[in-house]
């Protein structure tokens, strides 16, 4: 099982699963970080919330992630819950919550802070019909998850949605 971490975030990535973890250069302004996560090849090319990545799922794949937004996010009702889902259900996922829709796929979306740092968790199932096969998936990654505290002073988030 291969570990990946940066800028605070840290990932035991379960079995078949690749990621990634940057700070995305902008022209308009500093950003946060954002971490990716997939059970399929993620492109290079590819937006905050999947753009460019999700089109390619197959009914079996499962793509996440987790992005931090600014300083004044916190303290927020958007950000109120303290801490990531310990766990999702099947019932968590919706084909109406995609950013995108795409035929036969599934979402969830869940806003919290942690460490004291405001986030996003974004995944997206490969097949809305195998979520009870694929959400236990889903949460070896979100229990293999790390988040600590980072030096005050970073950006606002900017995500790019493509």
């Amino acid at each position: 099982m291969a570990t990946i971490g940066a800028h605070g975030i840290t990932a035991r990535l379960p079995q078949g699963f690749e990621g990634r973890i940057y700070v995305r250069p902008s022209a308009v302004g500093p950003t946060y970080p954002v971490a990716q996560f997939a059970t399929f090849p993620i492109p290079d090319e590819v937006g905050d919330f999947g753009s460019g990545a999700v089109n390619l799922m197959g009914p079996g794949d499962v793509f996440a992630t987790l992005f931090e937004y600014g300083p004044e996010s916190l303290g927020t009702a958007l950000f109120a819950r303290q801490g990531r889902p310990a766990a999702l259900a099947a019932a968590d996922f919706s084909p109406t919550m995609l950013r995108r829709g795409l035929p036969g796929q599934s979402g969830t979306q869940w806003f919290f802070t942690e460490a004291g740092r405001p986030f996003s968790f974004y995944a997206v199932l490969g097949s809305h019909t195998m979520r009870h096969v694929l959400v236990p998936r889903l949460n070896q990654l979100v229990t293999a998850l790390g988040v600590t505290a980072t030096a005050p002073g970073l950006p606002a988030a900017r995500p790019l949605w493509n």
